[in-house]
């Protein structure tokens, strides 16, 4: 990885992590970027289209995969290791969607905080920041 290319490359796909991240209320409709920014443990449940915000939260999620899965393809360069995340996004997307669904039609308080995580993983490419270390702690016991 001492090419000067692999690396303005990484440097271009963590620039377009960060453009989602800062352009997430222009590109994206989600009503919880105010909510969980303000004191939302005393405030109401916004009001919300479900389809739309479903939608809006899949495109994000799929945005950040397909960027994320590059990027661990220019670390690894092994094809195995990118089937095998692709299964763990899979597998974390449907899982996480269904438990965002669930607390999207049915809100209580007391699970805000517990929603708020689970958002956090579908808007946030935080599998990148597990999977990075577990592949690389794997490459190095090979």
């Amino acid at each position: 990885m001492r090419n000067p290319i692999i690396y303005l490359v990484l440097l271009v796909l963590f620039g377009f992590l960060v453009l989602i991240r800062v352009f997430e209320n222009e590109l994206f409709y989600d009503p919880y970027l105010l909510f969980f920014q303000n004191d939302y443990l005393h405030m109401d449940f916004p009001r919300r289209e479900i389809l739309k915000l479903t939608l809006y939260t899949s495109l994000r999620y799929v945005l950040n995969t397909v960027i994320s899965l590059g990027i661990i393809f220019i670390f690894f360069r092994d094809k195995s290791i990118i089937k095998f995340s692709v299964l763990v996004y899979v597998v974390a997307f449907i899982i996480l969607l269904g438990f965002f669904l669930y607390f999207v039609i049915h809100p209580r308080q007391e699970d805000y905080y517990l929603f708020f995580n689970f958002r956090r993983f579908l808007i946030q490419p935080l599998l990148l920041l597990l999977l990075v270390p577990a592949f690389y702690y794997y490459k190095l016991r090979q």
